[in-house]
């Protein structure tokens, strides 16, 4: 036990999440280039990255319930299953067919494999300690800190690994990562759902649902995912535009990654001192801070720049969503409630991610960051009064 952290689940959701988030890096790195080239057309670019955010979305509620059922165990080594079709499919679209359809179909496996893989967070707080709920989220999301070396340095490998066929090396790495994540996640140990977790039983949805703690918790969640999609999915098309290259594009990619997970080894302790409501609201300020200075300029030291304070602002805005959720359900609701977070989330994302690239192609790179003020403020309001209506004035968990 670490602080309450089963030590072995902990090691392995970390590392499963490390490998995972290591080959989306590499895919969101590469993606919309590798479209642009299939489909000749910049506007459609980001169509495979908002596909796969699409599935994710349209998966999050079959993989929670299915869960709930056959235990996590199963359903994470199924997921790793379905992400290795996706690196098949995606490496035959590229190298031998040249098929922009077929680039966009693979995306359906990869984003159904990446919405199983959203519930290693959810896995840790149920195997951990009530009062170390949000330490366990952190712990487990810190293992993409990995990803933030690994995924760029395998992107800048892998992507002319095929002489004949540029980009189709990443989703040979891919599913590299994907055979090495099914392995370690096989070594899990959580119990199977207990009877009354397959019942049915606890409070209808509907009613859960009013909480105003579950909804500011969906909407920190939903939110911070979603405006940080929007720009990450448009930066290395615009930073093509501008005259970049792609391995500074990989490096901004890289120091965004780092940036999106190495608070994690702070964040759960910030929430037990300073409350969650309270890092939730700092994640809103440091996203609003990188609007600003994306808007700025289009230097790399404005991309880097930008994308590092988006990167934490959604790692405070996630881990506290989670960590705010946790509170609003009972062990035999958490199905349900995960899938409608889940949804909710992914939801906003794959629509964030279906806009990028049209905002981008008619609007510019500045039109995708102004688009993240408004969001992001109802964010903030609504985190502020519910902190208010909870009187956060202590640190919440004690």
């Amino acid at each position: 036990m670490i602080s309450g952290i089963p030590l072995r689940n902990l090691l392995v959701l970390s590392s499963s999440h490390a490998l995972g988030f290591s080959g989306l890096v590499v895919l969101t790195t590469v993606s919309a280039l590798a479209a642009r080239d299939l489909a000749n057309d910049i506007s459609v670019a980001t169509l495979p990255m908002a596909i796969q955010m699409l599935a994710t979305m349209l998966m999050t509620i079959p993989a929670s319930l299915a869960m709930g059922r056959i235990g996590r165990r199963a359903g994470f080594v199924i997921g790793q299953g379905i992400a290795l079709i996706g690196a098949m499919i995606g490496y035959l679209a590229i190298a031998e067919l040249r098929s922009f359809e077929l680039l966009c179909f693979s995306s359906v496996f990869v984003g159904a494999g990446s919405a199983v893989m959203q519930y290693y967070r959810f896995a840790a707080i149920e195997a951990t300690d009530k009062n170390y709920h949000g330490r366990a989220v952190s712990w487990v999301l810190a293992g993409g800190v990995i990803a933030c070396f690994l995924g760029p340095a395998l992107a800048n490998w892998s992507v002319d690994m095929v002489p004949a066929a540029l980009y189709a090396g990443a989703y040979v790495a891919y599913g590299g990562l994907s055979v090495m994540g099914l392995i370690i996640v096989s070594n899990l140990r959580i119990s199977r759902p207990a009877v009354r977790d397959l019942s049915g039983a606890g409070r209808p949805l509907v009613v859960i649902a009013r909480q105003p703690t579950l909804i500011v918790a969906v909407m920190a969640a939903m939110i911070g995912y979603a405006m940080m999609a929007l720009v990450m999915t448009a930066t290395p098309l615009a930073m093509d535009i501008c005259g970049h290259g792609f391995r500074d594009t990989a490096f901004v990619i890289q120091w965004h990654v780092f940036a999106m997970f190495a608070p994690s080894f702070f964040t759960g302790t910030l929430i037990r001192w300073y409350g969650v409501t309270t890092v939730v609201l700092v994640g809103c300020v440091l996203t609003l801070a990188a609007m600003a200075i994306n808007l700025f300029g289009v230097e790399l030291v404005h991309f880097w720049m930008g994308l590092f304070a988006i990167g934490v602002g959604w790692n405070f805005m996630f881990i506290g969503g989670t960590t705010l959720l946790a509170e609003t359900y009972e062990p035999e609701e958490k199905s349900k409630v995960q899938a409608l977070n889940d949804f909710c989330v992914f939801s906003a994302s794959a629509g964030a991610s279906f806009a990028s690239g049209a905002l981008l192609s008619y609007f510019g790179w500045s039109a995708v960051n102004v688009a993240v003020a408004v969001p992001v403020t109802l964010v903030f309001a609504a985190t502020f009064w519910l902190r208010i209506k909870r009187r956060d004035v202590v640190p919440e968990a004690t």
